[in-house]
């Protein structure tokens, strides 16, 4: 097994490599989670030896950590994103389970609306086909409603319990989040879009045909797959 040092090691990898692809003017969509994270840093690193940029955060945390190493902040009603970079919970064959930090909705809007997106992963999360739970971000009014329709579809839901504290979790956007289980996904984009008619879904976690790169960290290096 891969210690967390080690992987820790893959993730930076993976994170630097897309920050490499950053050139002077762009706007930048900023990802969550750990490997993101390494990717916003070596950003900061690059402004404050004068690169001119600026970010898209897609989270709290993301915003939080960019002004931390002084990426200068817009919004997407200034500028669509040159590139946006991001990480996942399961990669297969380009598409993309993503959520685990529950901040799939906004991630996805920025992630679509870049010219180019690059999502960067350690191996761990490269699979032979997608089995992770779909998170899904639903409206609390419709919690109930929600996971009937998920079990019709052939889901097992679980609202995702917040950790110190009482409780489910709630995103940036005030809503719940249902993990739903539905093994071994065949065919993202069939389940992409039985999930998006469900009312009161706010947004689904799987990033199907969206990616333009992969960059996933090794031990000893990063490979760069084209999607």
């Amino acid at each position: 097994m891969k210690s967390e040092n080690g992987r820790d090691d893959a993730k930076r990898r993976a994170g630097e490599s897309a920050a490499e692809l950053i050139e002077d003017g762009m706007v930048i969509g900023l990802g969550t989670g750990s490997t993101a994270a390494h990717a916003i840093q070596a950003i900061g690193r690059a402004v404050s030896e004068g690169m001119d940029v600026y970010g898209i955060p897609t989270s709290f945390q993301s915003r939080a950590l960019a002004r931390e190493v002084g990426i200068p902040l817009v919004t997407l009603d200034d500028a669509l994103p040159d590139i946006a970079i991001d990480g996942a919970d399961q990669v297969a064959d380009g598409a993309l389970v993503k959520g685990g930090g529950g901040a799939h909705a906004r991630e996805k809007v920025v992630d679509a609306h870049a010219a180019r997106f690059i999502c960067v992963v350690d191996e761990t999360k490269l699979a032979d086909v997608l089995n992770h739970p779909i998170p899904l971000e639903v409206l609390p009014s419709a919690v109930s409603a929600v996971e009937d329709s998920l079990r019709e579809r052939g889901g097992e839901p679980t609202l995702r319990a917040a950790e110190r504290k009482d409780g489910p979790v709630i995103t940036d956007n005030g809503n719940p989040v249902l993990d739903c289980d539905f093994g071994t996904i065949e065919d993202p984009d069939v389940l992409a879009a039985s999930l998006s008619v469900i009312p009161g879904i706010v947004e689904h976690g799987i990033f199907a045909a969206m990616a333009d790169e992969i960059h996933a960290g090794f031990s000893d290096r990063v490979d760069i797959r084209s999607v």
